[in-house]
């Protein structure tokens, strides 16, 4: 799986642009605030049509224009193929072609060009919110499965309008009636992405406790634990068992969520957390631990988006590297052997050794 050249117009910072990729590691060299993370986000949307950076479309679309265009031609399932992405900024859909044929969603894209994405917040990932920890699943998974992403939009929709009823019934009394056919609804599909991340995070726990053994010599045994509703005694559960233990979750906060107008309680709280030899590493870990940790948990994603593709993902580091002491810095470079990777860096001569040199500046590309 390879990304072999990419044209963007009025996407971000850039007018238009194209460019020819090396199919090892490429290297985008430029200051701060020229473009290089806005070339990593059309890379991963390319692919998978997230974005890890914007909430709306609109946000894409280079200011002052319409519309925004990424085009790109990948050689991928053992043949060349290309993909096409039209954003608008205002409320009109997006557009999708993959070899020239207009596609109604995403997934119709799934396996095509997948990525796993490695930037500075990343390190901190355990450390922080639980938000960041669903994110980071969920932009795996939706690549990895097209029905989770189908399933977590729906989830979503019908959240929202959940949270409408909460809000409104003070004035609306009335509008509780339907309340119940939310919550039916909320739990079914709540239930399918239990059973998609029950599924990840155990293979990604896996796979990232083998990558900190080797990266702490064996001194410390990774341990991920997935956290969701409390109702939920085994995640692994059929469908039908886990939407009865979401409901029944939901019944026993209906009067809290009436009192505070909001969703209290599902699978968009869900959660993870990592230990490391039985120690929680959010609580107690020193940033080394985490850092190295969170090193592992990317490792690991491109590890089973591998096997499930037959093919490596892309790999984008988005400045990571210079975050990282030496040591660290060679593990991480150590296990990027085989397949594509994009690297962006600020520092001109430092790592230009690995590969084809790209310089940025302004949204202008020239090539090393």
């Amino acid at each position: 799986m390879r990304l072999c050249d990419m044209t963007l117009r009025d996407f971000r910072n850039y007018k238009e642009i194209s460019l020819e990729f090396d199919p090892g590691v490429n290297l985008i060299v430029g200051d701060n605030a020229q473009g290089k993370t806005n070339l990593l986000e059309a890379i991963a949307y390319l692919g998978s049509g997230k974005s890890f950076r914007a909430q709306r479309t609109g946000e894409m679309v280079r200011f002052g224009a319409d519309f925004a265009e990424i085009c790109g031609t990948v050689y991928s399932q053992e043949r060349l193929q290309t993909l096409r992405w039209i954003l608008f900024s205002g409320s009109k859909p997006r557009q999708i072609f993959r070899n020239g044929a207009k596609k109604k969603t995403a997934g119709e894209l799934s396996g095509v060009l997948s990525s796993v994405l490695f930037c500075p917040e990343d390190l901190m990932i355990l450390k922080g919110g639980g938000a960041g920890r669903r994110r980071l699943a969920d932009l795996a998974l939706c690549q990895l499965r097209p029905n989770y992403d189908a399933a977590l939009t729906e989830y979503h929709r019908i959240l929202e309008q959940k949270g409408r009823i909460l809000k409104d019934h003070h004035e609306n009394p009335g509008i509780l009636e339907i309340l119940p056919e939310y919550n039916a609804r909320l739990c079914q599909v709540g239930a399918l992405l239990i059973s998609y991340r029950a599924r990840f995070f155990e293979g990604l726990g896996k796979a990232a406790a083998a990558y900190h053994s080797q990266f702490s010599g064996g001194a410390e045994d990774f341990t991920l634990q997935y956290q969701t509703v409390s109702t939920v005694s085994d995640p692994y559960a059929p469908l039908d068992k886990l939407t009865e233990d979401l409901l029944s979750h939901l019944e026993s906060h209906y009067r809290a969520e009436l009192e505070s107008g909001q969703c209290l309680t599902g699978p968009h709280k869900d959660d993870f957390s990592v230990s490391l030899s039985g120690i929680d590493l959010k609580a107690y870990g020193s940033q080394g631990q985490t850092r190295t940790a969170a090193i592992s948990l990317k490792l690991a994603q491109r590890e089973l988006m591998g096997r499930e593709f037959s093919q490596k993902p892309i790999l984008l580091l988005d400045d990571v590297l210079s975050e990282l002491d030496p040591a660290r810095q060679d593990f991480v470079l150590n296990q990027i052997q085989g397949g594509q990777v994009f690297i962006t860096c600020c520092e001109p001569g430092r790592f230009t050794k690995l590969g084809k040199t790209v310089q940025i500046k302004k949204g202008q590309i020239q090539h090393g």
